[in-house]
């Protein structure tokens, strides 16, 4: 009878031994996997450790009715818009009822994130869509991007549940300010506009179009430097095209030669206006001429001078 009883005490001890040991264990291989808790939504996958029980131990998606499904459970249980901690406690309450368990202990972490995209695209490096995971903010958002462009404009449009917010790029980039430097859920959509621009033809270094990102601070002369300066046969007087608000096409005339001399007022401009700067053909005709009396009397000099 010793024997009977020694052998149950250390059969009992044996399986708390063994039983301790598994259950850390599986906690341990579940959790390895684990994202930062947030409310779930549909299509994220979820890893359900239910102890004791390994045929109902397995990762599983929310399905796009809101629920999880397990084996042996006759109903889904609800998972979108509630936190994996309030989905263990739905779990154990639908495996107590059902009679399936008694006091079971369950665990849930979160494998993947499917339901919280934020999509980033426009005047970015890298256009992209990734998943909110944790605490990720519009400058979060940016960085997965890589980046503005040189190309982008002045404001970034953030949309989110319908509303459309409008962010100073200044404001947030160069001043850091974090009232404009949203926290964001997923479902959002960040969208960087291309900068307006003003384009440069004719008599220049450099002709093309030039991003607009201040538009207070935009003159003749301002594009005359960013163009790399005026040709020598550019002309006196200059134009400006301009569509006014019904469309049609507008022709204003600069005094180029008295803004450089500083005799005139600088003109600014407007985005989407064509600056165009003429070449003066009286003195490319006369610069024409005196090269080649130039090089006549070169010639003459040197004794290269033929007579036919």
């Amino acid at each position: 009878m010793q024997y009977i009883v020694l052998l149950f005490v250390s059969f009992t001890a044996l399986t708390c031994t063994a039983v301790a040991q598994i259950r850390p264990n599986l906690m341990e291989e579940v959790g390895k996997a684990n994202l930062p808790s947030q409310r779930l939504g549909v299509d994220d996958l979820v890893a359900v450790s239910v102890y004791d029980a390994p045929e109902l131990t397995r990762t599983v998606r929310v399905e796009t009715d809101g629920m999880i499904h397990l084996p042996l459970l006759k109903n889904g249980i609800t998972a979108t818009g509630i936190f994996p901690g309030q989905l263990e406690a739905g779990i154990a309450e639908a495996l107590t009822k059902e009679q399936i368990l008694v006091e079971p202990v369950i665990k849930v972490t979160v494998v993947e994130y499917h339901s919280r995209p934020i999509a980033v695209m426009g005047a970015v490096r890298k256009p992209v869509t990734f998943q909110a995971v944790g605490v990720v903010t519009v400058l979060d958002a940016l960085a997965h991007a890589e980046g503005l462009t040189n190309d982008a404009g002045t404001e970034i449009i953030l949309t989110r549940s319908d509303q459309v917010e409008r962010i100073p790029v200044k404001r947030l980039m160069q001043n850091a300010d974090p009232a404009v430097n949203y926290v964001l859920h997923g479902g959002e959509e960040i969208r960087v506009p291309e900068a307006g621009k003003i384009f440069v033809v004719g008599n220049v270094h450099k002709p093309g179009g030039f991003p607009v990102r201040d538009t207070g601070d935009q003159s003749v002369l301002k594009m005359v430097a960013l163009s790399e300066g005026l040709l020598p046969y550019a002309a006196k007087i200059a134009y400006v095209y301009r569509r006014d608000e019904t469309g049609t096409k507008k022709e204003i005339p600069v005094e180029l030669e008295k803004i450089m001399q500083r005799k005139a007022t600088d003109v600014p401009l407007q985005v989407d206006d064509m600056l165009y700067i003429p070449d003066n053909k009286g003195k490319r005709a006369t610069m024409t001429a005196i090269d080649r009396i130039t090089m006549f009397g070169a010639s003459t000099a040197s004794g290269l001078l033929i007579w036919h």
